[in-house]
């Protein structure tokens, strides 16, 4: 691909894209007696009008990985997959630079993409105190880079089990 097109995704993503880290709280409603499962979770996401989809689309096909989701004349890009995050989507925008903002954002996003990923597979009461820790640190500093920073509501529970561990 050209460089203009590394550009205008860089573009788009310092005007519409989001690092996103949270914890989450998720019941399997499926099974007996419904266990909870707590998790550390991060994803690349890049929202548009319905009409620019297009822009989402070269995103995809220059990523190669992600999905395109429209609804209530919103078109959304995302990349949940650990994996497609740590291999594809951080190494691309390490080599193609964001805007100084983002740029912070990203940074600490990358670096609790790589805590996540060398605890993958893991259950959390087996992680390291210190890579729970690490992880409530970013979200709590990666706030500021946010234009809508929400409170996470199971970050107390990521904080008690990083006091357990």
């Amino acid at each position: 691909m050209i460089k203009e097109n590394f550009s205008s995704i860089t573009n788009v993503v310092n005007q519409d894209g989001c690092f996103d880290l949270q914890f989450r709280k998720d019941t399997r409603h499926e099974r007996t007696n419904s266990p909870t499962y707590y998790r550390w979770k991060v994803q690349f996401v890049v929202t548009s009008q319905k009409e620019n989809a297009g822009d989402l689309e070269k995103i995809k096909t220059e990523l190669g990985c992600g999905e395109i989701t429209i609804s209530k004349g919103q078109a959304r890009f995302s990349v949940q997959k650990i994996s497609d995050i740590s291999e594809i989507v951080v190494p691309f925008f390490k080599k193609n630079i964001l805007a100084e903002k983002k740029k912070k954002d990203f940074d600490l996003w990358a670096k609790g993409v790589e805590v996540i990923q060398k605890n993958k597979s893991k259950p959390l009461v087996g992680w390291k105190k210190n890579d729970l820790c690490t992880l409530i640190e970013i979200h709590k500093s990666s706030a500021k880079y946010k234009n809508r920073p929400r409170e996470s509501k199971w970050l107390d529970m990521a904080k008690s089990l990083s006091k357990s561990s």
